[in-house]
């Protein structure tokens, strides 16, 4: 699960685990994002509002190969410690000027698999689809930038180091989720409840009436 920041790069989650820092979003397609207080994330289309959300290809490159095809890349979510070490190598970059829609802390992105289901406090949920593909637009943006960003490794093989895509499998509610412990939304009763004898427990979960009726018989009161 990620956490949240209070919007100024600052963990505010108590076990300090990884977070957002920023969000970001477009209307139209260009290179950069503007930051904003807050996105919303639509499930089956990506970021409301966003150019690149859409359940087939938003990207310009992609619509003209195939305008059909299913849209992977939804979102685009960066590491903030690579803005760290891009500014100490002499590249300052700012939140949302690498075109990302989320910038997160304390989460090595690029290490995550393919299909990694990543799961925020309001109930959005991300499903990751691949590593952003660097391309000469970011070169474009600030010279030498590419070459940090996109690192040829010894064997000839290449290190994409501009963040990941990912599609969202899940909206926000807008509000952050309570812990619910042994308990249930929909079912009651629902939980682990003490039972005579020291550390004894039963679990009980009741899913429709003729359980609630089989709970009844088995304590010994079928006037419940």
């Amino acid at each position: 699960m990620i956490g949240r920041s209070d919007g100024n790069g600052n963990a505010i989650e108590d076990d300090g685990g990884p977070c957002v820092i920023a969000v970001a979003a477009s209307p139209v397609h260009g290179f950069s994002k503007a930051v904003l207080p807050r996105i919303a994330l639509v499930a089956g289309l990506g970021v409301a509002g966003d150019a690149h959300a859409g359940e087939t290809v938003k990207h310009r490159s992609r619509v003209r190969v195939d305008p059909t095809a299913p849209n992977w890349r939804q979102v685009h979510l960066l590491a903030a410690e690579l803005l760290d070490e891009l500014a100490a190598a002499g590249h300052p970059v700012a939140p949302g000027a690498l075109g990302e829609n989320i910038l997160t802390r304390g989460l090595d992105l690029i290490a995550l698999p393919v299909d990694t289901r990543l799961v925020f406090p309001s109930g959005a949920a991300l499903r990751i689809t691949g590593l952003r593909n660097p391309c000469r637009q970011i070169e474009d943006f600030q010279a030498g930038l590419l070459d940090r960003v996109l690192v040829r490794r010894p064997d000839g093989s290449l290190d994409r180091r501009a963040g990941i895509m990912a599609v969202v499998e899940a909206a926000a509610t807008g509000r952050e989720q309570p812990r619910l412990g042994n308990r249930s939304p929909h079912h009651a009763p629902h939980g682990v409840f003490p039972c005579a004898g020291e550390d004894s427990w039963c679990a009980i979960t009741v899913l429709d009436d003729r359980h609630w009726q089989d709970l009844c018989a088995v304590i010994g009161d079928a006037a419940l």
